[in-house]
């Protein structure tokens, strides 16, 4: 429809005008009416109420005429008549027969003109009538009263009482005679007051109703149409805002019906529009998560220029490798060995997903993954990476039952087994390659310490080695133990390293115990008391038998005693390669 092709400001407006033209054509309407009815109330009261008045005041004239008459003749009947009073009662008498004329020709003159009125509906033919009857009434009032007038007075000069009483009778009876015509008009002029005064009534009352029709007419006719065009506004709305819930839910797969050209539909458009790259952006996550961790798919997408231009963050990274992998997979078929190595990262890397960590990149049978901003806060980083190490640890005897079933094979030639490397400082993140492909990963110091304390697990037997800066943002939340002093590959200047026990309180007799007496036998070997070292580390082996790092420390005082150190040793053990 083209009504719902406008923009929303000419619909609007549209409305606004709709609604004004319905409420002048109401007040026309209405004007209209009144002013009908206001012709027919000033037909009335400028018309029939002064004409019925002027024949009443004819009537009255014409008692007025009769009293003058009879006072004249009393003064004529005087034994002494009085003259000058006669002239006065003959002053009178002319002058009520005058006004007797003035007010008859007065309501003729108002009825002629109520006939000759086309806008009023009259009852012409009965006012003609009256108008009639009202002259007849007149006339032969004039020339009765004329005749016996002059009769009566020559009688008075002739002093012919009893003749002139009884012309005086016939005066009266002329008088009386007239009275009732006027009376009958009268009545019937007052009819024609009535039937006035009902028909302005009934075009009031009328006006009244039809304005009252025509206002609910325009109300509704009004209302329909705003309803009309505002449910057409409406309506996109609604649908933009499921539109926006079933997005808020995560559900793309939804467009919005565009049914309008305005801005709502505009905005529609634009809707879809987004909805089609959210669901671009979706795919785009699905497949790249299988290959880039999904958290870095999403940071790219929100931020790209953290990509391009690359950031310095403080991360701690973890490395991890399954030892006894390269013996494993002599003599594997490449579909057995993919189907292992499957299982594998696939078991280890949920600890890292669960604790909100970033798989980096699969290297061979080793992960590499990182912790930071703005994936995790920096103070918690630390910690999630070191509850990951001590799931994946958890995950490894279960693994050791598994591997047979999917090799095929009653017992692993080779056992295996998890080394991890956890290190925390200052990286650079961003895109790295070439212009032909590049990966979002992270370079620097910690990276490498990372890898090198993964390695290092192998001199000490350990699985889980992590950093200094790693050990004192961790601090008490983790069972900890130093295994030694550390100076790696690139790195000049030496420091301790740790092994990540267990959770807090997950400790048993045996464990504390080991931790105190190789503590004990640290400080005694960082000392140069090998003896002394020697005991702690023997007590520590009574209480954990296969204790890696107690017995690399024996191996290494056993050395130090055939070859002791220089002056200068600083109790650190420095690795010479991975």
């Amino acid at each position: 429809m083209p009504l719902f092709n406008q923009s929303i400001r000419r619909k609007i407006v549209g409305i606004a005008l709709g609604l004004i033209v319905l409420m002048l054509i109401t007040s026309i309407l209405s004007m209209v009416m009144s002013s009908q009815v206001g012709v027919l109330l000033d037909e009335l009261t400028n018309r029939y109420i002064p004409a019925y008045g002027d024949l009443a005041r004819a009537n009255i004239r014409s008692l007025e005429r009769s009293v003058a008459l009879r006072r004249m003749v009393m003064m004529k009947m005087q034994e002494a008549p009085d003259e000058e009073a006669y002239a006065a009662r003959l002053k009178e008498f002319e002058e009520a027969d005058r006004r007797i004329e003035e007010e008859t020709s007065a309501a003729r003159k108002l009825i002629n003109a109520i006939i000759d009125d086309t806008r009023t509906p009259s009852d012409n033919a009965a006012l003609a009538r009256i108008d009639t009857r009202i002259e007849t009434a007149v006339s032969e009032l004039r020339h009765g009263m004329s005749e016996a007038h002059a009769k009566l007075l020559k009688q008075i000069d002739a002093k012919q009482m009893p003749e002139a009483r009884g012309t005086l009778e016939q005066l009266d009876a002329l008088r009386d005679q007239f009275n009732q015509r006027i009376d009958g008009i009268r009545a019937d002029m007052l009819k024609q007051v009535y039937a006035s005064t009902s028909t302005v009534v009934g075009h009031q009352r009328k006006a009244i109703i039809i304005s009252g029709i025509v206002t609910i007419l325009a109300a509704v006719v009004g209302f329909a149409f705003a309803l009309l065009v505002s449910s057409g506004i409406t309506r996109p709305v609604r649908l933009l805002l499921a539109g926006a819930r079933e997005v808020e839910a995560g559900r793309f797969d939804k467009n919005i019906t565009v049914s309008t050209q305005d801005e709502i539909g505009e905005l529609a458009a634009a809707f879809n529009r987004m909805i089609e790259q959210l669901r671009n952006n979706e795919r785009i996550r699905e497949t790249f998560g299988r290959y880039i961790d999904p958290k870095v798919v999403q940071g790219l997408i929100e931020r790209p220029e953290i990509a391009i231009d690359g950031q310095r963050r403080v991360m701690t990274i973890m490395f991890s490798d399954m030892s006894g992998f390269t013996s494993m997979s002599e003599g594997m078929t490449p579909r057995g060995l993919v189907k292992v190595m499957n299982h594998y990262f696939t078991v280890m890397s949920a600890p890292i997903r669960n604790n909100r960590g970033v798989i980096d990149k699969y290297i061979g049978d080793a992960i590499m993954s990182y912790w930071g901003p703005p994936f995790v806060e920096e103070d918690e980083q630390a910690l999630l990476a070191g509850l990951s190490a001590i799931d994946m640890a958890d995950q490894v005897p279960a693994l050791q039952k598994q591997l047979p079933d999917l090799l095929g094979i009653r017992a692993m030639p080779v056992p295996c087994d998890l080394r991890i490397g956890i290190a925390t400082g200052e990286v650079l993140t961003g895109s790295i390659g070439s212009e032909l492909m590049m990966s979002f990963t992270v370079m620097g110091d910690a990276v490498n310490l990372a890898s090198r304390l993964e390695a290092v697990n192998k001199v000490y037997g350990t699985r889980i080695l992590i950093s200094q800066a790693t050990a004192e943002v961790i601090g008490a939340r983790l069972e900890l133990r130093e295994i030694d002093c550390l100076a790696v590959v690139g790195q000049s200047v030496p420091q301790p390293v740790f092994e990540v026990m267990g959770r807090p309180g997950g400790l048993a007799e045996p464990q504390e115990s080991l931790r105190a007496h190789y503590a004990e036998g640290l400080a005694a070997y960082r000392a140069c008391r090998f003896e002394d070292a020697r005991v702690a580390f023997n007590a520590a082996l009574e209480h954990a038998p296969g204790d890696g790092p107690s017995r690399t420390m024996l191996a290494r005082i056993a050395q130090f005693e055939a070859n002791p150190p220089a002056a200068d040793w600083d109790g650190a053990w420095r690795m010479e390669s991975k």
